[in-house]
């Protein structure tokens, strides 16, 4: 087994386990260049805000797309649109990834911009 295939099926069973609780779904992914964030409606159908280093708001003020500072902005920048939309509370799908750097970084933002996890 190599580390993608570990890495899916991690994140197929943290899926399954939110889908249980049919709760709001904050879902990360990472790349060594970007990272990306959305959150989804509890059965999946609607992308409800999304957020990425890609975002005009946010290429205009990065000089690296690819480190944790880029991941923290990219958590205020979710937080923030999620908010907008009414939604206060969310379960954080890390899509298999460690939780750990990139993605820590992203999500302690949004929890200090105001999102519940």
């Amino acid at each position: 087994m190599n580390k993608q295939v570990s890495r899916l099926r991690r994140a197929k069973r943290t899926r399954m386990q939110i889908r249980k609780l049919e709760a709001v779904r904050l879902s990360v992914f990472r790349t060594p260049r970007h990272v990306y964030a959305q959150i989804t409606s509890s059965d999946g159908a609607k992308t409800l805000a999304c957020a990425s280093t890609l975002d005009k708001e946010l290429r205009a003020t990065l000089k690296v797309t690819g480190n944790v500072d880029a991941a923290k902005e990219v958590g205020k920048l979710i937080a923030k649109r999620a908010l907008e939309a009414g939604i206060r509370k969310v379960a954080f799908d890390r899509s298999g990834f460690l939780y750990h750097g990139r993605i820590k970084a992203l999500a302690d933002a949004a929890r200090e911009t105001g999102l519940e996890f």
